[in-house]
Formats: structure tokens, sequence, C-alpha cells
């Protein structure tokens, strides 16, 4: 049984009595320990099936299932809370907080149990995932963008959630700093058991998962 799937999900707007659709009957599993790609072109849907999947927006039709329940049984907060983590292209930090307070703050808010001592936690993370404790101490507007996308990683981690989302993590990055990201999620899904999702219009970046999706006119296909 996948852990996360949808099935018959549809998105669309409503044009008068036409309806435009996003994304059309998309029914796919996603399990834990594999990396996923899902490649398309800017405006293909990709965002869009991502926010379904993390709850941050509710298809028009069709469900999303964590563990074959419907989220919206859970209720969309809790699950955005308790289940998944989301890395944003534009990192999403708070600036005026450290890296380590951003790593922090979802820890104070998740009902998953967690370590007693979250700053102890907080600090191993980002020293995993390749932040010095100096560093760690720093604002994060003045870390590099590579440096800022590793805390969002470390934030992603930090409630020790099963599933984690990706929207064009590697788009403002160098080829250097984005294959460091990518073996990054390659050892979260592979060592560390995690369902690793990560949309992307790069073909060289989609191709390093276990599995590529394609989204083209609203339809959500294997790679061939």
């Amino acid at each position: 049984m996948p852990l996360l799937q949808t099935k018959n999900v549809d998105y669309f707007y409503q044009d008068g009595d036409t309806r435009r659709y996003i994304l059309k009957d998309i029914s796919v599993g996603f399990e834990k320990g594999r990396l996923y790609s899902i490649l398309g072109q800017s405006g293909s849907g990709k965002t869009t099936f991502l926010s379904l999947i993390s709850a941050l927006d509710t298809p028009k039709e069709g469900e999303v299932l964590l563990e074959d329940e419907d989220i919206k049984k859970m209720g969309y907060e809790a699950f955005r809370r308790n289940k998944i983590s989301i890395i944003f292209q534009s990192y999403n930090l708070i600036p005026y907080l450290t890296a380590v307070e951003n790593v922090l703050v979802p820890m104070s808010v998740t009902d998953n149990q967690l370590p007693d001592n979250h700053s102890t936690v907080a600090y191993n993370l980002l020293d995993y995932i390749g932040i010095t404790k100096d560093k760690a101490n720093r604002l994060v507007n003045q870390l590099s963008g590579g440096e800022q996308q590793r805390v969002a990683i470390a934030r992603a981690l930090a409630t020790n959630v099963d599933i984690i989302l990706a929207d064009e993590p590697t788009g403002n990055l160098d080829e250097e700093m984005e294959q460091e990201i990518v073996d990054i999620f390659k050892e979260l899904a592979h060592t560390h058991n995690k369902c690793v999702i990560m949309v992307t219009h790069s073909n060289e970046i989609a191709q390093q998962a276990d599995e590529v999706l394609v989204l083209r006119k609203g339809v959500l296909r294997p790679y061939e």
C-alpha cells in the first residue's frame, strides 16, 4: 500500500459553462524509501499538484490519501503540521531568525514525538546537511543561497515526518550546489527511508530519481 496517493484527482477553474483543467484524473502512489521527480514545463501544473498533496489546496474532485485514509478526515492543518514537510524554491525562511532558530520553529508546533532537547537536535540536523555551528548561529540572510536551501532541508527534517516535498529545490542554485542538494535527497530516501517528492523542470535533475513522472497538459504519466 502506498504511503501517499491520489485517486482520480481533478483541479480546474470554472470559466462560465466551461471547466479549464489544470490537473485531470490523476491517480498515483508514492512509497517510503524512494525519491520521485515530477517533471514538467512552467505552467504544466507541477506546483498545483504539490499544493494538493501537501494540503495547501484541495482537489475539485478526487481524494488525497495517507495510508489509505482521506487526509481531510484527519484535518488539513494537522496533516501539514505532523505528516509532511515542504522545501520551497525560495526557501521561505524567517529572515530575522538564525538558521538554528528557523529549524526550531516547526519543532515547537508539531504534535509528533521529538527528543526533549530541541536545540541539540536542530544543531545536529544542520551539521548533518553541512551547516557548521558558527553558521547555524547566523541570521539566515547572511548565508549563501545554497546554505539557505540546506537550512530549509534541516527544517523539513526537524519534525521527523516521512514525507518530504520539494518545489524546484535546485532552481536558484549553481550546478555544483544543485547536485549536492539532490544527493541529500537521495540519502534521505535510501538511507533514512523517507518518501521524497520533488518537482522540477530540469530533465537532468529529474532523471536522478528512482521514478520519474511527467506532467503534461494536466495529465501525469510515467517518463518514457
